[in-house]
């Protein structure tokens, strides 16, 4: 029999307690496993500690799955022990796992085995920002971050925009935190002012925003304090 393997949702936000946002059903999951394959190691570690995991944490096996992971020989290696029958959970820095995460990478290799996969509930930021959104929730696309030169940026948010407007569809990205100030600035100088523009930022925390208005709206206001903190883009119409 081979093992399952667990998809482990955790909070988007370091300063959310595990079980103030996930289902108690997980808890039962996790106190069965002893084998997690995680983005981060100290993260994860954290976040079943403060989950209270009833299992010591240094009993546990922790292999990294991440940006560093080549795929082939090194994900057959995190699967094997659920071909000798071990179950084990993935678990992401944030949120859901195998979304805009690596842990796809070992989720398609059990798929190939013909191992079982279990997506367990928990918060998406990707979803939990179009939620809230009110931009078009029937066809969306997730585009991941954009070029970091200002040019290459500018002729990628056009490109979505266009898309947003021609295909209704709405169109989410992100940039890292400490560039999210000059991305804000050239979607404000690029975009039409009728084009609808959503922020999501901290998520789940206590410091949680969400707003939408048209560029020509959030023009006319003071900019978000958007400096170092996790967020989602929406263009829409």
């Amino acid at each position: 029999m081979y093992g399952t393997l667990y998809l482990i949702p955790c909070p988007i936000s370091d300063r959310t307690e595990p079980w103030d946002v996930l289902p108690a059903a997980n808890r039962a999951v996790i106190d069965a496993l002893d084998y997690f394959i995680v983005e981060n190691t100290r993260t994860a570690r954290r976040f079943l500690s403060k989950a209270g995991i009833g299992r010591p944490i240094d009993t546990l096996c922790f292999r990294e799955l991440n940006e560093h992971t080549a795929a082939g020989r090194e994900v057959e290696e995190l699967v094997a022990p659920l071909l000798a029958g071990r179950s084990a959970g993935v678990i992401s820095e944030a949120g859901v796992p195998g979304v805009a995460d690596p842990g796809a990478l070992v989720v398609a290799a059990c798929h190939r085995r013909g191992i079982r996969v279990v997506p367990l509930v928990g918060p998406s930021s990707i979803l939990m920002a179009l939620m809230a959104s009110g931009l078009n929730g029937q066809s969306f696309a997730f585009n991941g971050y954009l070029p970091v030169k200002p040019p290459e940026r500018a002729r990628a948010i056009r490109s979505l925009e266009r898309r947003a407007a021609a295909e209704g569809q709405s169109q989410l990205f992100i940039e890292a935190p400490y560039r999210n100030a000059k991305l804000w600035a050239q979607l404000l100088d690029v975009c039409a002012a009728e084009t609808k523009l959503a922020v999501a930022a901290d998520i789940t925390a206590p410091t949680e925003l969400i707003a939408t208005h048209t560029v020509g709206e959030w023009r006319k206001r003071a900019a978000p304090d958007l400096n170092r903190r996790p967020a989602i883009f929406i263009l829409g119409i």
